[in-house]
């Protein structure tokens, strides 16, 4: 039976940030994730977390100037330094939180650019990650987002991911995969679902195209997550997908696909 992880940064945004934990737990939720806990201090989260019986499973690295456009530094170069000042900052946070996982944004790839160099700044900043991680218990995650939702983001397949992951060689670093960015990009989820599950450390969903509720679109998570049972995935699915209407409207999929 899949673990459900509400995204607190898609869903509830009926109301601001803080009061969405609990309107997660009320739904049912017993975890949750989010893009970036950065805005709030540490203690205001874990306070939220404990008081609703609630585990944070996922969060991102800081992403460098998100307003400006920015979707993460990790394999930009000459922002070596600030990746590291990221890092650390994540990690506190997630020791606070109990997280442990983190997300290492790659970042958009610049028009011309020389794309390997911009794969060995982020295999050197992955390393580096993975070895502060590593003393807490943190795993690092890595993952291929589609470049119609943010173009020229620097990292877009699963075979890509895994190939940066055999290269950079740390036992805690894993690749995140988003059904519904795989399914734009390349398609044939359940057969990489097959192939690359034993190095999958984190599993999100949304339904394909629109990115609202899993029961919508074209994806078959019904047979997916039946795929996930069969193959013995005992992780969390993020729900990382904008409700088409209401939050608490928009739930009745789970009984509907996990009847």
């Amino acid at each position: 039976m899949p673990k459900f992880a509400a995204n607190l940064t898609m869903m509830f945004n009926e109301v601001p940030f803080l009061q969405r934990f609990p309107a997660a737990a009320q739904a049912g939720f017993t975890a949750v994730e989010f893009l970036f806990p950065y805005e709030h201090g540490a203690d205001e989260i874990a306070a939220q977390l404990k008081a609703n019986k609630l585990e944070n499973v996922l969060f991102n690295m800081p992403p460098g100037d998100w307003t400006a456009g920015e979707r993460g530094i990790t394999s930009l170069p000459g922002r070596e330094a600030e990746f590291r000042a990221g890092v650390a900052k994540a990690i506190a946070y997630a020791k606070a939180l109990g997280t442990p996982r983190l997300h290492a944004m790659a970042g958009l790839l610049p028009e011309g650019a020389d794309a390997a160099v911009h794969r060995k700044v982020f295999i050197d900043n992955l390393r580096y990650a993975c070895a502060e991680a590593a003393q807490h218990g943190i795993t690092i995650l890595i993952e291929p987002i589609n470049t119609r939702d943010i173009p020229r983001y620097f990292l877009n397949t699963q075979a890509d991911a895994h190939a940066i992951r055999e290269e950079v060689g740390a036992d805690n670093l894993k690749v995140q995969m988003d059904f519904y960015h795989v399914q734009i990009v390349e398609g044939d989820i359940a057969m990489k679902l097959r192939r690359y599950l034993p190095h999958v450390g984190h599993i999100q969903i949304a339904g394909v195209p629109e990115r609202h509720e899993p029961d919508t679109g074209e994806i078959n998570y019904a047979y997916l997550f039946r795929l996930l049972d069969e193959l013995g995935y005992d992780g969390w699915l993020g729900c990382e997908y904008r409700p088409a209407k209401g939050t608490v409207e928009g739930l009745g999929w789970m009984k509907a696909l996990c009847p």
